[in-house]
C-alpha cells in the first residue's frame, strides 16, 4: 500500500468540466495519482526522480 503524506488534490491542468487527474504527495518525495472519477480505483505511483523528470518535459 502507498503511503499518502498529504490529500489528493484537483491537477492544474485538469479543467473545470472534463476528466479529472488527481495527485497526492508520498513518502520521499514521489506521488500518487488517480482518476478522480475513481477514487477508489487503481493509483499510479511515481518515486521522486521520476516526478521531478515528467515536470520537467512541461517545464
Amino acid at each position: 500500500m502507498t503511503e499518502l503524506e498529504s490529500p489528493f488534490r484537483k491537477s492544474s491542468y485538469s479543467q473545470a468540466e472534463s476528466n479529472c487527474v488527481e495527485v497526492a504527495d508520498t513518502a520521499g518525495g514521489g506521488r500518487a495519482v488517480r482518476d478522480s472519477k475513481q477514487c477508489n480505483g487503481p493509483l499510479l505511483t511515481v518515486p521522486r526522480d521520476g516526478w521531478q523528470a515528467f515536470l520537467r518535459q512541461f517545464a
